[in-house]
């Protein structure tokens, strides 16, 4: 076992569903990261001292250090963009009902809550828009997804990355032109606008729409010719299928992702990485169709996900990206030969031909056992290589 790329040229070639000298391997990102509390049992574990840093409050993702992230031959490394000017992202602490909140107001209006007693995750505590008409949508100031304090100092953070690591570079997680709106419409009502008043969902996801093109826009103009992944990404499906109706997605949902891939893809020869949870297997030739390049997480535990089915049927048009794990029932649960086992089996079907990156099905939660964390990510190494 001899690696004979860079971590960036592992990347690629996978990405190009060529064959690698290994299987490459991610870890730290919004989707495929680890809780704070399961990084801090996994840095007792491994004898290391360090200050936690929070990548993501609301799922409370620790950002991982250089040191864990070479210890398990991470191939990948996350670029983000930032708050525009004025926006005041810190968490406040408040009182009510006898406890204490960590509150966060997003640029959207949305707020996200967590008890300190409890510091698992945060939750919507208020929907700006669960009230609005299709009048008030249309009158609700936006933030400007275009503001170029979001991308200041940015093509030049990316240059030193790709100068001084051998690193693929990605940006983190966005493009959620779904879920957003029913973060602010709140997902009870959103439902029922799906039926009852479909034109006010047009009329929201237009508004994002406008957003995240904007967004990219300015993004891609700063890092577009350096970055190799662009993740996007909304919830599709549930553990047993889509979570509404396929139909509304093909109708309404669909041509405004659509239309924002394909506005990607005019900017940069980036691949595009889509998000989605669940069975998803119903949508798979729509998100192809829309052009993606990449899915994630691939959740094998998940109705109509069965592994063997998806490497067959769409095996040589994506890249899977995760899926090393049962991450419901064997991380949390199963010793750590278990762990090995689970890993090596699904090692042997995703790794023929390339087009795969190994990664636990979403994120790491707390209160994983941190000798099967590091099984998982040791056997993903030891039984990755090609040759």
């Amino acid at each position: 076992m001899k690696e004979t790329m860079t971590s960036r040229e592992r990347v690629l070639t996978t990405l190009d569903h060529r064959i690698p000298d290994r299987v490459p391997i991610d870890l730290g990102g919004f989707q495929t990261g680890i809780h704070r509390k399961a990084y801090e049992g996994l840095l007792d574990y491994l004898g290391l001292e360090e200050t936690v840093e929070i990548l993501d409050p609301v799922q409370q993702l620790a950002r991982p250090s250089e040191q864990v992230l070479r210890r398990f031959h991470v191939d990948v490394r996350y670029i983000c963009a930032k708050g525009p000017k004025g926006f005041d992202g810190t968490i406040k602490q408040n009182e009510r009902g006898g406890r204490l909140w960590h509150d966060l107001t997003d640029e959207f209006g949305v707020v996200w809550s967590m008890p300190d007693d409890q510091r698992l995750y945060m939750d919507i505590s208020h929907h700006p828009l669960a009230k609005a008409t299709i009048d008030d949508i249309a009158e609700y100031v936006f933030p400007d997804g275009a503001d170029h304090t979001r991308f200041e100092g940015l093509r030049q953070q990316a240059l030193r990355m790709r100068r001084d690591t051998p690193h693929a570079l990605s940006t983190g997680i966005g493009g959620v032109v779904y879920e957003h709106c029913w973060y602010m419409r709140g997902l009870q009502q959103w439902f029922l606008d799906m039926i009852e008043n479909p034109a006010l969902c047009e009329a929201l996801l237009d508004r994002m729409l406008e957003f995240w093109t904007g967004y990219y826009t300015g993004f891609i103009k700063e890092i577009g010719d350096i970055v190799d992944v662009v993740m996007i990404g909304d919830d599709l499906a549930g553990q047993h299928g889509p979570l509404f109706s396929p139909a509304f997605y093909r109708r309404i949902v669909k041509p405004r992702q659509k239309a924002l891939v394909r506005h990607i893809k005019s900017l940069t020869p980036a691949k595009i990485w889509y998000h989605t949870c669940g069975g998803c297997r119903e949508y798979i030739p729509d998100l192809l169709d829309n052009g993606i390049d990449i899915l994630n997480p691939v959740q094998t535990s998940a109705a109509e996900m069965d592994p063997e089915r998806l490497k067959a049927e769409f095996g040589e048009s994506l890249v899977f990206w995760g899926g090393g794990i049962d991450a419901q029932h064997i991380l949390p649960f199963a010793s750590a030969e278990q762990v090995r086992d689970e890993v090596g089996r699904n090692l042997q079907i995703f790794k023929p031909g390339g087009g795969y990156v190994f990664n636990n099905i979403h994120n790491i939660q707390a209160g994983i056992p941190a000798e099967n964390i590091v099984a998982m990510y040791d056997t993903a190494y030891e039984l990755g290589f090609y040759n």
